[in-house]
């Protein structure tokens, strides 16, 4: 089975780090013209070059802050007059961590727009040229608690849940027309968002980091973090042309640590 993206123009939002870098690495590496979307101009321009280029291939990258939707809409809609977009991979960082019951309304309220309305706004853009070409893959990358709830991550789980219900009623409605929806739910990896996670964790807990890993680590059959490029493995196979009967899912990429099915 081989995976190829020739010819195939994918957008991969925060694509500066972690699992969004390393998903437009892949996607290069496989022919894809990538083009990166994040807030950092100059980490973007980083991130370009180190992109794989053979002949043909055209890679660029769109710089948008999540936390401004109007600014996202005017940044997508001006790229889109010129090019076709085959392959979107919402992805942004999560909401601060901290119990549901305290959360300020304006939390949730900013990840409502950085998250929902975001991918609304994308996919809007984006659609059309899809059904032009009678193929589109709509990947989301959200997290595992779409099927258990994250202890101390109240908003996130709470903004999860509403893509994860989004994306599902899109993978209906798309369906016929050769686009695929699906997220992809990442367990513990090695990112900055974990990181901060740990931090924030071990400020609270007076445990070591060293610590709180082994902890995580204790709950995961893999006995591992992963890291970022296993991931990305998962969202390019569902971008794939022979991933094309595969729509609606939440895929876990976890090592086992999810007690559901």
């Amino acid at each position: 089975m081989e995976l190829n993206f020739q010819g195939k123009r994918a957008i991969v939002c925060g694509s500066t780090q972690g699992i969004g870098k390393a998903s437009a690495i892949e996607f290069a590496l496989m022919g894809a013209n990538v083009t990166l979307m994040a807030r950092d101009e100059s980490s973007l321009k980083s991130v370009v070059r180190e992109l794989d280029s053979s002949e043909g291939q055209k890679h660029d990258y769109l710089v948008a802050d999540f936390a401004f939707p109007e600014q996202l809409e005017k940044v997508v809609h001006d790229f889109i007059k010129d090019n076709i977009v085959h392959i979107l991979v919402n992805n942004t960082g999560g909401p601060p961590a901290g119990q549901a019951i305290n959360a300020p309304i304006q939390e949730y309220e900013a990840a409502f727009r950085s998250h929902l309305l975001c991918n609304q706004i994308l996919t809007q853009a984006v659609v059309p040229g899809m059904k032009q070409e009678k193929f589109g893959r709509i990947i989301n990358i959200i997290s595992t608690s779409v099927k258990t709830p994250i202890k101390g991550l109240g908003v996130s789980n709470t903004i999860r849940g509403a893509v994860a219900n989004w994306a599902k009623t899109l993978s209906v409605e798309l369906g016929p027309y050769g686009i695929t929806v699906n997220n992809v739910l990442p367990g513990a990896t090695m990112t900055r968002r974990l990181e901060s996670v740990l931090n924030e964790k071990a400020a609270k807990t007076g445990k070591s980091i060293e610590v709180l890993k082994q902890e995580m680590i204790s709950e995961i059959p893999a006995g591992r973090i992963s890291e970022p490029y296993e991931v990305a493995a998962a969202v390019v196979f569902l971008a794939s042309s022979v991933a094309g009967y595969i729509n609606g899912i939440n895929l876990p990429v976890d090592g086992g640590r999810t007690k559901s099915l």
